[in-house]
């Protein structure tokens, strides 16, 4: 049975919602990762600071070598996963087949929608513009028989692209005469083995007999029948999360425990936030570190369902306390797992000594209304609206001691 794919890939997403949300930013290459002085990478870019040559993944040093007039801004990942997750909501509208492998990024089946739906291409228009009005962003739509077909054709007109790619002829017509890491699977080292055996482009590769590319192992013939336009993948849908996690690297490692605690604060914050978004609790609180020669080492602590950010950051201390810090650390992280999808708060066994101290409760009572009436404000304002006092105190003693 012949299917319909649809591929969705938001156009510079991260920094187009920067963008949505700040007029001021646009037509200016805006970079989107850390500051020019920052240890990081870029996540994304806008087409303005693309034409630099500047990349995703790149260093923000070598952006800053390419771009010094660009924009450079951190990211913030509540305020794109809460557009993300309106993105979400409108694919959903039109088939539950779909394979969400970013934020910004999903494949659709849409071969059993079409009798409702009518063509492909109706459901490829009215996904563009239903994803605008709902996120204020825009969004390249290929549609074609393969999943490989449907991300070259949402390539093929980028930014706002709506293009159809409709059998294996018209693929193999349109990539032939184009560089080999066009199809799925060739990757920069794969690209170099076949250079070396004087296969450049896709017709090379086409002309080349099966046998030749043994040298590939048991891709070779794979990448052979993409080639040809075969791919008889399938879009898988989304798995449930196993965790939600946050991790910060230091610009400067940290060989102060109190430095590690209170980026543990903030990440648990997120992480929490990201919990009660999702309408999850998790039993198990995973510390991570990362030092300074790059081994890494994670302890776990597992106890009730919780998704409060005090009792993740309480656990994650305690983990911490339990180590002998005898290198710096390079990356701090945490992670709620064990998760458990709850309506409603699950019931908590009460402690002997919350009965006992009564005022302690209280407190605690009152540190989770305050934290929930933030969650309503950053659920609905995006996370940037607010910061406790705490906070901001945090982030300036991290930035302080990174400087340093």
């Amino acid at each position: 049975m012949k299917r319909t794919i649809i591929h969705v890939d938001m156009d510079a997403f991260f920094a187009a919602v920067e963008v949505r949300d700040n007029p001021e930013l646009r037509g200016k290459p805006l970079i989107i990762g850390a500051l020019p002085h920052e240890r990081g990478v870029v996540s994304t870019c806008s087409y303005e600071a693309r034409k630099f040559g500047v990349r995703s993944a790149m260093s923000i040093k070598e952006a800053y070598r390419r771009c010094p007039h660009g924009i450079f801004m951190h990211g913030d990942m509540s305020k794109y996963a809460k557009a993300s997750d309106e993105i979400h909501k409108v694919m959903l509208k039109f088939t539950d087949a779909i394979e969400f492998v970013a934020l910004d990024e999903g494949y659709m089946d849409v071969t059993g929608s079409l009798r409702i739906f009518g063509s492909a291409e109706a459901i490829g228009r009215q996904l563009k513009k239903e994803i605008f009005d709902a996120v204020g962003v825009t969004c390249s739509v290929g549609i074609s028989y393969s999943m490989m077909g449907a991300k070259l054709a949402s390539e093929e007109k980028k930014p706002d692209g709506f293009f159809v790619i409709p059998d294996k002829e018209s693929l193999v017509e349109l990539i032939k005469d184009r560089p080999v890491g066009v199809i799925s699977g060739i990757g920069e080292k794969t690209a170099e083995k076949l250079k070396a055996m004087g296969i450049v482009t896709v017709q090379n590769l086409l002309d080349t007999p099966e046998g030749n590319l043994k040298v590939l192992g048991a891709n070779g013939a794979a990448i052979k029948r993409l080639a040809e336009g075969n791919d008889t993948r399938q879009v898988v849908a989304e798995a449930p999360a196993k965790s939600i996690g946050r991790e910060h690297t230091f610009q400067n490692n940290i060989t102060d425990a109190k430095v590690l605690k209170d980026a543990l604060l903030l990440l648990s914050r997120d992480v929490s936030l990201r919990a009660k978004r999702n309408e999850m609790w998790g039993r198990t609180v995973t510390l991570k570190l990362k030092f300074s020669d790059m081994h890494g080492i994670t302890r776990a602590h597992s106890s009730d369902a919780t998704n409060s950010s005090r009792e993740i950051y309480d656990q994650a201390c305690k983990l911490l306390d339990g180590l002998r810090l005898i290198q710096p650390v390079r990356l701090v992280g945490v992670a709620l797992s064990n998760l458990q999808d709850f309506k409603d708060e699950p019931e908590m066994q009460l402690s002997l000594f919350d009965e006992l101290e009564p005022e302690k409760e209280r407190s605690k009572q009152k540190a989770e209304a305050l934290e929930n009436t933030i969650f309503d404000l950053h659920n609905k304002y995006g996370r940037g609206i607010l910061k406790t006092a705490k906070e901001l105190e945090v982030w300036n003693k991290i930035n302080d001691k990174e400087n340093e």
